[in-house]
């Protein structure tokens, strides 16, 4: 039996009492006589259909452990001064949100008033980005999404790395274009290879794809110049979310060489507002696959672990009304591990910090069904999806792309909301 709110919580809810997300929000615009007021940003934690805001838990004093009486952090505008305090306040926290919101406590289930003001219906709230992101790293870490790419750009010899399977291979991403879910993406322009003679076509991309991720937040972080132990990684991560790395493939096949990925990337990452916490996490832990060779020490775990989570991506067309399911993927399928990829990111001394975000790569299975991006679903192109009828190679102008993602417990769900984008036309230039 699950646990049980006094909040009513539909079976198919991906934020019962179990998962309890955090993000950030804030309560849409409300018309006053002269004008409207916009309300300031605040946390706040998923239930049901509802929003708890921890801004006024906090100020009631209901955050009443040792380590959280003194709650600043619920009165800011991100998550980043709760990431830093670490794992023993998220744990506080985490209880006493728990307790307040069970059936078999009094304290906000019979107070009208304080229920009132810091329960807020979803659908009356904008969720805004939940953290004040310093830094974004996106790592390589699927197997079957680097071998199937190495096959379409060098051929079926060879087609993974020797160094991928000795370290997470990642590159430096680009924090300031990083958008909530719900954001639309404009397509970027930029150059791409040159064909026969004539210079590098220059323009709207062509190969406008997505990228089915997950991210770590990072929790306290590290000094520069020291490094995070591969057993103390997990109490660096406060939890996970969901991250669309959209990409334009022609541009970044022109550019990458010698140095890897730049505008074909920077463009614009999505996460889901909601962080879901590795605790909620914790009943779907799951083996990660093995490992041949093994690693260097400095990345070898006692416990190795994913997360079964079941990951799926919908893709709506222009002017449809029906989105198509093209991809039924999995984190568990990661070959190397959240904590592997942050402990690798701090071996050099390199300094992480609360809120930076650390994207897994795309996470494709074996199957033709869990290929996690156009790229790979259509083989560049070779192919096309049917979307219902409506035909696709890479995304065009109108097109919507929703990610979701679900853990199935016995008799309830910790899901992580969507994870949604819309296309708009590339803006115009003189030149």
């Amino acid at each position: 039996m699950g646990l049980e709110s006094f909040i009513d919580v539909s079976p198919d809810s991906h934020f019962p009492l179990e998962n309890l997300p955090y993000g950030v929000f804030r309560p849409k615009t409300i018309c006053r006589e002269s004008s409207p007021e916009v309300a300031a940003p605040r946390p706040g934690v998923a239930i049901g259909d509802y929003v708890l805001d921890l801004s006024v838990i906090a100020s009631a004093g209901l955050f009443d452990g040792p380590l959280l009486k003194d709650s600043r952090c619920f009165n800011q505008p991100s998550l980043n001064l709760f990431l830093e305090l670490g794992r023993p306040a998220w744990k506080e926290a985490r209880a006493t949100i728990q307790k307040l919101l069970s059936v078999d406590d009094s304290t906000l289930q019979e107070d009208a008033s304080l229920r009132k003001k810091s329960l807020l219906p979803m659908n009356d709230v904008e969720m805004l980005l939940p953290v004040e992101v310093g830094d974004y790293t996106d790592f390589f870490c699927s197997m079957y999404h680097t071998k199937n790419c190495g096959t379409i750009f060098r051929g079926p010899v060879n087609p993974i790395p020797q160094n991928w399977f000795h370290l997470p291979v990642a590159y430096h991403g680009r924090a300031s274009s990083i958008v909530v879910s719900g954001t639309n993406i404009i397509r970027p322009r930029g150059q791409g290879h040159p064909t026969g003679s004539s210079p590098p076509y220059f323009g709207p991309t062509k190969k406008l794809d997505f990228e089915l991720e997950m991210a770590a937040i990072v929790g306290p972080g590290n000094e520069l110049g020291k490094s995070i132990d591969i057993e103390e990684a997990y109490d660096h991560i406060f939890g996970l979310v969901l991250l669309n790395d959209w990409s334009a493939r022609d541009i970044q096949a022109w550019e990458s060489i010698p140095l890897g990925p730049f505008l074909g990337k920077s463009f614009s990452t999505t996460i889901s507002p909601w962080i879901v916490t590795l605790e909620a996490l914790e009943p779907f832990a799951c083996d990660a696959p093995k490992q041949d060779p093994h690693p260097l020490p400095y990345l070898s775990e006692k416990r190795r672990i994913n997360y079964d989570i079941p990951l799926e991506v919908l893709v709506k067309p222009a002017g449809e009304e029906l989105a198509s399911v093209v991809t039924k993927s999995n984190f568990k399928l990661l070959y190397w591990t959240i904590t592997q990829q942050l402990a690798h990111h701090t071996i050099n001394g390199c300094n992480l910090r609360p809120g930076d975000v650390l994207g897994t790569g795309t996470i494709s299975g074996p199957d033709k069904e869990s290929l996690g991006c156009l790229l790979e679903l259509t083989w560049n192109a070779q192919n096309q999806l049917d979307l219902n009828g409506t035909a696709r190679s890479f995304l065009e102008d109108g097109d919507e792309v929703i990610f979701t993602g679900c853990c199935q417990g016995e008799d309830y769900k910790v899901g992580f909301g969507t994870c949604t984008g819309k296309v708009l036309p590339a803006i115009s230039i003189d030149k």
